[in-house]
């Protein structure tokens, strides 16, 4: 609210107020607080696949609908000073007239949801890589963004608080948060997973790794080891088979054996030994002949 004691707070401009907010939290962080603010480049809040999606699945709701607008310019001037996402939770402070703190928790997701989400997308994500960047067909982000079954919480699955003196549940410092989300999502997408409590990882199948890695072998000369799929792909990718294992091992020298010599010889090489044996024959001849007696 604006009441403050009998009359109307004082304005306070909002570069003075977050100044104020900066030292603040420039304390917090020597005592050791890991703080991590929105910054927003531009008006656009998210520009990424999951970013977007976040914040698009909100506002279809009706509820939040009307009053995530309130949000939006906090967010944008960076009025969302420390924003941390955890397994079920989200706690920020916001700059307002003063520091509040919002606190927001997040029901994980039913098992029963995510093993729909996980055979809907069997077989389609090929890496994490794509995945993460949203590099998805049609139908897995259908699947992972339906409002009802998909990935993002629906309403009564979000409780919301903040320390503020605002009646509302939804006051325009928790919208910032919210869209704040959206934005921390454009830099770290798999925080989402983490929200929901799930392992992004799932979604990735050994089968669809190995579709891309054959793909991948045939237009690139360039091979990867096991370790680095494993890596790449999130998973435990399985050996080459026993019968390409076996044909290389044939070819393999035993260990101590000396290197065998090449057999290929070169045409210079020919031309010395021709030489080295004509020069021998002269000489062979001469050593036949009788020295003339002198007259």
């Amino acid at each position: 609210m604006s009441y403050y004691g009998w009359g109307w707070r004082p304005y306070v401009p909002v570069a003075k107020r977050r100044a104020q907010a900066m030292q603040k939290m420039e304390k917090l962080r020597k005592k050791g607080v890991n703080i991590q603010p929105v910054r927003i480049a531009g008006r656009q809040i998210a520009s990424t696949f999951w970013g977007q999606a976040w914040c698009g699945h909100l506002e279809k709701f009706s509820d939040y609908e009307n009053r995530l607008p309130r949000g939006r310019t906090y967010v944008r001037n960076g009025s969302v000073c420390h924003l941390d996402i955890a397994k079920g939770r989200i706690a920020a402070k916001v700059s307002g007239s003063e520091i509040y703190d919002v606190q927001i928790a997040i029901k994980p997701l039913a098992k029963d949801k995510w093993r729909r989400v996980k055979n809907s997308c069997a077989g389609q994500v090929g890496s994490l890589l794509e995945l993460l960047q949203g590099r998805l067909s049609n139908h897995v982000m259908a699947v992972v963004t339906d409002k009802n079954r998909g990935l993002f919480p629906r309403p009564g699955e979000i409780s919301l608080d903040c320390s503020c003196p605002d009646w509302a549940d939804m006051c325009k410092h928790v919208a910032a948060v919210l869209y704040g989300i959206g934005a921390r999502l454009d830099e770290k997408p798999e925080l989402l997973f983490v929200l929901r409590g799930v392992d992004h990882t799932e979604l990735v199948t050994e089968e669809a790794a190995k579709t891309v890695v054959s793909k991948a072998r045939k237009t690139d000369r360039r091979t990867l080891d096991e370790s680095e799929l494993s890596e790449v792909f999130g998973i435990d990718v399985a050996s080459v088979s026993s019968s390409k294992v076996t044909k290389a091992a044939a070819g393999t020298r035993p260990a101590g054996s000396a290197k065998p010599r090449s057999v290929r010889s070169s045409p210079n090489l020919k031309r010395r030994s021709v030489s080295s044996a004509a020069g021998k024959r002269v000489k062979t001849k001469e050593a036949g002949r009788k020295k003339p007696r002198g007259k």
